[in-house]
């Protein structure tokens, strides 16, 4: 049985849509205890937005403390609670997409076997949440763990700077580079908590390639196939990924690697310029192989009972050279290991990579078998934000941060 959990989440914006924050925190259900305070600027946003990114950060902080918690829900936005209840619907894109990575982390947890309870509070009983939501507005980042005894936070508030992604994921533990370890590891509470590290972790930002058009057709475009250049979309998508790496990597050294794929070059290139350094390429980084399946449409294969094994069978290869989910697996660990190995002490690493790579740094992180792995939502020029240390464990900041592509670029 997990542990009792109580959530309050909240956001505001200054003008709807203006200058937004959410706030969040986590309690225990039985002594009422803090054990978890979230905050963060997000830019000029809706206040629907940002009640739904204190939902998110609130629900990761949750499942940080307990992969298995039985969670309340307690929040003053109605909609949010009826929407996620499943009791109304969900019209808007922006809340469409939120909503989804809410109910990713509920899914995972529910996996684990925990649970999540859904309450409407009156705003003056929310008043901590609404108080986090104000620093968030006032261009305060919170990320204070205090339940913790060891560790640290993977990104701290002095680390975050504005705009820290409201979509902060899992901390947990990351599974061992032996690729028998248990897939179940994360759902122990105890295992969730890594022992002291030997040295300081590598902060690696990990950025899914911008668009191309085989994305926005829904074509399979692994290593080995078409290889397709970013589309006009994609390049722009560069030039607001380049201004968002500045914003979170400000002063530190960093190194840029990139898989062997024009996309994934392309979308960092920028950035690695106006840093003045080398941009390392790493074929291991590269998408899965599809084999004779590249440049097909999803929506084509999805019919056939093979394309299905290649989603729940991971050892399972496309026909015509496809490469299994296992093999992907052990060169993108080799791939990451390079990768704090070869990265600065106190920098951090910025990797462009694709879809299923760091779908497998997470799932690794999570102790996610291949089935739920899938449930990871990583979209084309979103950051992701990991710490890894060099036995293996390691901790996630946040997931699928697309905040920086809603800001036009400056010229």
């Amino acid at each position: 049985m997990g542990r009792s959990l109580v959530v309050e989440a909240d956001g505001g914006s200054r003008g709807n849509p203006g200058v937004a924050g959410y706030g969040a925190l986590v309690r225990d259900a039985e002594s009422g205890e803090v054990l978890a305070r979230r905050a963060a600027p997000l830019g000029k946003a809706s206040n629907n937005v940002a009640e739904y990114s204190g939902l998110i950060a609130g629900l990761a902080a949750a499942v940080q403390i307990d992969p298995a918690a039985r969670i309340e829900v307690r929040m003053d936005s109605k909609l949010v609670i009826e929407q996620m209840a499943g009791r109304w619907k969900i019209k808007h894109e922006d809340m469409k997409r939120l909503a989804l990575q809410a109910q990713e982390i509920v899914r995972a947890l529910k996996v684990a076997g925990g649970s999540v309870d859904w309450g409407w509070i009156p705003r003056d009983k929310n008043k901590d949440a609404d108080a986090l939501s104000n620093d968030g507005m006032d261009g305060r980042t919170i990320m204070q763990n205090l339940w913790e005894t060891t560790g640290s936070d993977a990104f701290d508030a002095d680390d975050a700077g504005a705009g820290e992604s409201a979509d902060e994921g899992v901390a947990g533990r990351a599974a061992a580079p032996d690729p028998a370890d248990a897939p179940g590891a994360a759902a122990d509470a105890e295992a969730a908590v890594p022992p002291p590290p030997s040295k300081a972790p590598t902060r690696i930002l990990l950025v899914r390639h911008g668009v191309t058009d085989f994305t926005v057709e829904g074509r399979l475009d692994g290593r080995g196939g078409p290889n397709p250049d970013l589309n006009e979309q994609g390049r722009a998508q560069a030039k607001a990924v380049a201004a968002g790496i500045r914003a979170k990597v400000g002063d530190r050294q960093v190194r840029f690697v990139a898989s062997d794929l024009s996309r994934a070059q392309d979308t960092i290139r920028h950035a690695a310029e106006a840093a003045g350094v080398e941009l390392h390429i790493d074929p291991d980084w590269d998408e899965q192989n599809f084999g004779s399946w590249d440049g097909e449409l999803v929506r084509d294969l999805v019919q056939h009972q093979d394309f299905r094994r290649l989603r729940d069978d991971e050892t399972y290869a496309a026909p015509g050279g496809g490469e299994t989910h296992a093999e992907l697996v052990e060169r993108v660990r080799e791939a990451l290991l390079r990768t704090i190995e070869s990265s600065p002490d106190g920098g951090v690493a910025v990797v462009a990579t694709h879809r299923k790579p760091i779908m497998v740094v997470l799932a690794d992180i999570l102790g996610l078998d291949l089935a739920h792995a899938w449930l990871l939502a990583v979209a084309p020029g979103s950051f992701t934000g990991i710490e890894v240390w060099t036995d293996g464990h390691g901790s996630i900041s946040f997931v699928n941060d697309t905040n920086h592509l809603r800001i036009p670029p400056q010229q």
